[in-house]
């Protein structure tokens, strides 16, 4: 039996419900076949929160690359770290 590998690494998107951009962003993610995990920032406030306070910054999408190994993030956020979608997505792609 092949064991299936677990990820290195794991992408957490911060979105909001009928946040046009973020719809985009999950879009774009799912046609590169890029896996994430999605958190609705109503949903984990709590977490989000945490988001905010490291980034000093509250736009959406924003997004988290988690090395599974040592718990830790890596947190991405609009204006702060990419000015478009391609930009995150190009992010994405050489973090994971």
């Amino acid at each position: 039996m092949i064991k299936k590998r677990k990820p290195l690494k794991v992408l957490v998107v911060y979105s909001m419900e009928g946040c046009p951009w973020c719809i985009k962003f999950k879009e774009l993610l799912t046609k590169h076949r890029v896996k994430f995990k999605e958190r609705d920032i109503n949903k984990f406030k709590d977490e989000y929160d945490l988001f905010v306070e490291a980034t000093q910054n509250d736009f959406v999408p924003a997004f988290m690359i988690l090395d599974v190994a040592s718990e830790k993030g890596e947190f991405f956020a609009p204006d702060r770290d990419f000015q478009d979608l391609d930009e995150a997505l190009k992010i994405v792609k050489e973090k994971l």
